[in-house]
């Protein structure tokens, strides 16, 4: 079971567990504001932006060709950006923090 934190725009901490899925599903099964997956996590709207930290970004396996082409639609993206429906938790370092990215 990994540990995952997300980080929301207000500050808010939240502190969850899980086994398998996807950062998204995680967050939406928690109700973490900023996070809609409105896609229902096929890579194709970027309602799930985050940002992984620095320390955890390079222990995650490389973002897909489509999911790097669906962040440069995005604001507000950086170097560690991600989207939370293509990240899956069984690929989390435990520990991982993210910060919502709106």
């Amino acid at each position: 079971m990994s540990q995952i934190i997300f980080i929301t725009q207000n500050q808010e901490r939240y502190e969850l567990s899980a086994e398998s899925g996807s950062l998204m599903e995680l967050a939406k099964a928690n109700r973490i504001s900023g996070i809609d997956g409105d896609c229902g996590g096929v890579c194709s709207c970027a309602t799930c932006h985050i940002h992984i930290h620095p320390d955890h970004f390079e222990q995650l396996p490389a973002a897909s060709e489509i999911e790097l082409e669906m962040l440069e639609l995005e604001d507000n993206v950086s170097d560690t950006s991600r989207l939370a429906c293509q990240v899956k938790v069984q690929d989390a370092p435990e520990g991982l923090i993210v910060t919502v990215a709106n």
